[in-house]
């Protein structure tokens, strides 16, 4: 059975539990905080990151080579579209919602649920008003632009729709939620992610175990 090692509230376990989810894949998830510093985990993940995915006598950390072997592997239902140009704009999509969209999330959700409850800090506003002031709209303008009037990226619910939708789960946990009114588009494909039966599940699942 896959062996999954991360934990509830990271959005990249998120994505590769609920794309196991979506294939009906059997799997374990194995508690693992990032970077923790301990050693038997590092033998797996040299970086000390989440998640990381045994199958067999295969090892493979990042969840986005994890979710890309899941859909070759494990092909229907597929999670990427099959044509050449789209999926490549996939990949693209899935790269920059890991990247600087996660990048501002985190930090929201760091300053604001993360400094109260596990360091017992003050968060600091002026950083959580310039990245939700500045730095957030220009990325939301561009997805803005990119997501159809109607319906997923390209179709069908696949990875580049919850990649995008993700990072936005853990700012949501800190209070920050998309302006409807300035980025309708985008506030309904995350409402249309999030009404997938799998992602439903995992959400509620994550929230249990965060305590929410």
């Amino acid at each position: 059975m896959i062996k999954i090692y991360g934990v509830h509230g990271s959005p990249y376990v998120r994505k590769v539990l609920i794309a196991l989810a979506v294939k009906n894949i059997p799997f374990e998830i194995v508690p693992q905080m990032p970077f923790s510093g301990d050693t038997e985990y590092l033998k797996l993940n040299p970086l000390g990151k989440i998640p990381t995915l045994v199958d067999g006598d295969l090892t493979l950390g990042d969840s986005k080579v994890i979710c890309h072997y899941l859909d070759e592997a494990y092909p229907e239902p597929p999670l990427y579209p099959r044509g050449i140009a789209d999926r490549a704009r996939a990949h693209w999509f899935e790269d920059f919602a890991g990247g600087k969209l996660s990048e501002l999330a985190a930090g929201i959700f760091f300053q604001r649920f993360m400094r109260p409850r596990a360091f017992k800090q003050e968060p600091d506003e002026a950083l959580i008003s310039d990245i939700i002031d500045n730095k957030l709209p220009p990325m939301l303008d561009y997805l803005e632009g990119q997501i159809p009037s109607e319906g997923f990226l390209f179709g069908d619910f696949g990875m580049a729709d919850l990649s995008v939708m993700s990072p936005f789960v853990n700012a949501g946990y800190a209070g920050y939620e998309v302006d409807a009114s300035r980025w309708p588009r985008t506030t309904a494909l995350f409402a249309a992610v999030k009404a997938q039966a799998a992602v439903k599940s995992n959400l509620e699942q994550e929230k249990a175990a965060l305590g929410l």
